[in-house]
């Protein structure tokens, strides 16, 4: 995921539905020392599946947890804050520290990731591990309506003709089609994973929007800053609900650990170091590797079944994404350089 549920790199959160332009945030890839390491480091394409292949076992490393929402958003950004302090206090030594202003988007931010992972969370156990994965992809829809709401930026016919195929894909995903009386809530999974989408958007907003940073780009401080109010609103909520377990025990605590190294810091620095170096259409397309590798994930290593209808809605949810992706791409790039060749003219906008 989501993220369904998912942090970034770079103050970004690059998803299938909102790729990097081409030309933005151009960081290389660290060095590798190793032969394999230093190729993989040097293809992008490699880098993005393995980021995406790390990032699709999120939902089923929180269900092999088995224990609450709160509990493994909690754990997934506090377990993961160890290994991004280091790398977060070292940049903020070569770069100086984050403007305060931006800052704050980044806390903000947060708040909005720790609902996602809390919502995204809360439709696995209702959904399965995959078909959750999927619908938390809607977000791409909402980023641009968000941008038409509050900047008036227009939406193009293909986009308005995406979005209906979408949702009825999620419906049809999400057991609408079913039979009454299998497990689960599908209504409640739904409405649940719909809402970590809409959460999911809004992080996305706020640190790629048009609060994006000009001058020294910083690749770990934000996702830093992000975590930490990432994993202090499941932490509240969980005290409130009295539904958070701080000490799930083994093997628990060896799934979220695991979660947290995969899902909340290797596979997005992965990414973030991929998709800057990829054109836009490609890198989302590479990215869908995310919600089709959860759903075979999910019948292989969990037992989930999939009936024809939600197999269905899951390509059709894919589909439309791939579809978003490819329709925002003429407009995303030269608008980019637009931007760019004004700030090389001293221009203000």
């Amino acid at each position: 995921m989501a993220t369904a549920g998912a942090a970034t790199t770079a103050g970004s959160a690059p998803t299938a539905g909102a790729p990097l332009p081409r030309g933005e945030n151009r960081a290389a890839a660290p060095a590798a020392p190793g032969g394999v390491a230093r190729r993989l480091s040097r293809n992008p394409r490699l880098l993005a599946v393995a980021g995406a292949a790390c990032i699709s076992v999120s939902a089923m490393l929180v269900r092999l947890s088995a224990t609450s929402p709160e509990t493994a958003a909690f754990f997934r950004c506090a377990l993961a804050l160890p290994l991004l302090l280091p790398l977060a206090l070292r940049e903020r030594r070569r770069l100086g520290p984050r403007p305060a202003r931006h800052a704050g988007i980044d806390l903000l931010a947060g708040v909005l990731l720790g609902a996602d992972l809390v919502l995204w969370g809360a439709s696995i156990p209702e959904l399965g591990a995959g078909i959750a994965t999927v619908i938390v992809n809607v977000q791409v829809v909402i980023v641009p309506l968000l941008a038409l709401l509050l900047f008036g930026e227009r939406l193009s016919r293909r986009f308005a003709l995406t979005v209906p195929v979408m949702l009825a894909g999620v419906a049809l995903a999400g057991g609408v089609a079913e039979a009454p009386g299998t497990a689960g809530d599908p209504v409640r999974g739904v409405l649940a994973g719909l809402g970590a989408g809409v959460a999911y958007a809004g992080y996305l907003f706020l640190l790629r929007g048009r609060g994006a940073v000009t001058g020294p780009r910083y690749r770990f401080l934000p996702v830093t800053l992000a975590t930490v109010t990432a994993g202090a609103l499941p932490l509240l909520v969980g005290l409130v609900r009295q539904d958070l377990d701080l000490t799930p025990g083994w093997p628990a605590f060896g799934w979220l650990a695991t979660l947290a190294v995969t899902g909340q810091f290797l596979g997005w620095l992965l990414i973030g170091a991929a998709l800057p170096r990829l054109p836009a259409r490609e890198g989302g397309s590479i990215l869908l590797v995310q919600p089709v590798l959860a759903v075979l994930l999910g019948m292989a290593l969990l037992g989930e079944r999939l009936s024809g209808w939600q197999a269905a809605g899951c390509a059709i949810v894919v589909l439309a994404v791939w579809d978003t992706t490819r329709a925002r791409q003429p407009a995303t790039e030269p608008a980019a350089r637009s931007r760019e060749g004004a700030r090389a003219r001293g221009v203000r906008r």
